[in-house]
C-alpha cells in the first residue's frame, strides 16, 4: 500500500483542505480516502492573498513571503492529517501541494500558484509535487481543470452517464460517459460559484459564508440584473475554457452592478445564488449525463443545492457523499492523486478537457532529503 497526500487551496482563499490517500492493499488498483483535514487561511494571508489578485506595490517580495506562510498552514494540515490517520511521515510518498492561483492567464501562456514547496518539503520531510498546471499550458492547454481525470479514475460508472460537479470559488463539470464507451471524459470551467457569493456576504454582514444559504434565501432574484450577469462573454465561450478571480472577482461584481441604483443586498445575494445555478444546470442539462454529483464548499450550500437540482433537471442531483466519498474531501483527493501519477511518471491531464495537444506527465519535485 502507498500514501498519498493532496492540499488545496481554492479561489475563494478561505481554507487549506488537504486528505490522505491509499493505493493498492490486497487490491492493487483502489484507492481509499483514509483521511480529510482542513484549516482556515488566517485573515492576514487571506486579505494579503486577495491583494496579490492584482498588480501592486513591491509584490515581488510580498507574494514570496505569502508563500512562505501558505506553505506553513500546509504543514499544518499534512500534521493533522498524519495525527488523524496514525501513520509517521515516512510512511507517505509524496504531497501534491496545488498552491494558491494568484494570476492564470492561459490565453497568454501562463498560470501563477503561490507556494514555497522547498520549505513544505522540509517542514513534512515528505517530497512535494507542485507547479502542476504549468506543463499542459505549455502544450497549448487551459492547465485547468485539472480533477476531472480523477474525478474518471474516482467516479466513472459502467452503464451511467455521470457529471461530476465541483461547487469552489469557480464551478467546474466533468462529463464521465460510461466506460464502455468511446466517447472521452470532458469538462471545464462553467463560472462563478463561491468566491462572489463569499464576498458579497462578508462585505454585507461580515460573516465569512452564507451558511446553508439562509441569508440567500430570503431574497428575491432581480431579472434585470441576472440578464446582465449571463451576458458576460465568457458563459458563450466554447470548452475547452477555465477562469478564475482574474475575470470573477469584486471588480467585476461592482462593474457589473448600475452605478448609484440601490439594491438590497440579499437580493444580489439571490441573484448570484441564480447565476451559479444556472450557468451549472445548463451545462449539467447539456452533458446528457442521468445523475449529478456534487462537491466543494458549495455542496453545503442547501439553498444553491435547490436551486442547482431544480436548473439540472431532469438529472438527479446529489452529492458525492452518494458514492462515499466526503464532497469536501475530493478536490485535495485529487491531488493526490496527481501527485501519485507524477511519481510514477504517468499523465496527469486530460487533453480533452484543456484543449493541450496531449498527455502530459504533470509537476516538479521538491524533495527534502537526497534519495539513497
Amino acid at each position: 500500500m502507498r500514501r498519498f497526500i493532496g492540499l488545496m487551496s481554492g479561489t475563494s482563499i478561505d481554507a487549506v483542505d488537504g486528505a490522505l490517500l491509499e493505493f493498492g492493499g490486497q487490491q492493487p488498483d483502489t484507492l481509499r480516502t483514509s483521511a480529510f483535514a482542513s484549516r482556515p487561511i488566517p485573515d492576514n494571508l487571506r486579505h494579503e492573498l486577495e491583494a496579490l489578485q492584482s498588480p501592486g506595490a513591491d509584490e515581488l517580495r510580498r507574494a514570496a513571503l505569502a508563500a512562505n506562510a501558505l506553505a506553513d498552514v500546509y504543514a499544518e494540515v499534512v500534521a493533522d492529517l498524519l495525527t488523524q490517520a496514525g501513520c509517521a511521515a515516512a510512511s507517505v510518498t509524496a504531497i501534491g501541494a496545488h498552491g494558491q492561483t494568484v494570476r492564470h492567464r492561459p490565453e497568454l501562456g501562463y498560470t501563477i500558484q503561490l507556494l514555497q514547496p522547498a520549505r513544505l518539503a522540509e517542514a513534512c520531510g515528505i517530497a512535494v509535487v507542485c507547479d502542476l498546471r504549468a506543463a499542459d499550458i505549455a502544450a497549448g492547454g487551459q492547465g485547468a481543470p485539472l480533477a476531472p481525470a480523477f474525478h474518471a479514475e474516482a467516479f466513472r460508472d459502467a452503464a451511467e452517464r455521470r457529471a461530476v460537479v465541483n461547487l469552489g470559488g469557480v464551478a467546474n463539470i466533468s462529463v464521465l460517459p460510461p466506460l464502455a464507451s468511446p466517447e472521452p471524459v470532458t469538462g471545464y470551467d462553467t463560472g462563478p460559484a463561491n468566491t462572489l457569493l463569499d464576498a458579497w456576504c462578508r462585505r454585507h454582514t461580515g460573516a465569512d459564508f452564507d451558511r446553508d444559504g439562509d441569508w440567500a434565501r430570503g431574497g428575491t432574484v432581480d431579472a434585470a440584473l441576472l440578464a446582465s450577469w449571463l451576458a458576460e462573454p465568457y458563459f458563450a465561450l466554447a470548452p475547452p475554457k477555465s477562469t478564475g478571480r482574474d475575470l470573477f472577482n469584486a471588480g467585476w461584481l461592482d462593474r457589473t452592478l448600475a452605478a448609484g441604483e440601490k439594491r438590497d443586498p440579499r437580493d444580489v445575494q439571490a441573484t448570484l445564488v441564480e447565476l451559479t445555478a444556472l450557468t451549472v444546470g445548463r451545462a449539467c442539462r447539456e452533458s446528457g449525463a442521468g445523475r449529478v454529483f456534487v462537491c466543494g464548499g458549495g455542496a453545503r450550500n442547501r439553498f444553491l443545492m435547490e436551486r442547482l437540482a431544480a436548473s439540472a433537471a431532469p438529472a438527479k442531483v446529489s452529492t458525492t457523499q452518494a458514492l462515499g466519498v466526503d464532497p469536501q474531501a475530493v478536490e485535495a483527493a485529487a491531488f493526490a492523486w496527481l501527485a501519485a501519477r507524477r511519481i510514477d511518471g504517468n499523465a496527469g491531464n486530460l487533453a480533452s478537457v484543456t484543449g493541450a495537444r496531449g498527455p502530459r506527465v504533470l509537476g516538479l519535485l521538491a524533495e527534502p532529503r537526497p534519495r539513497n
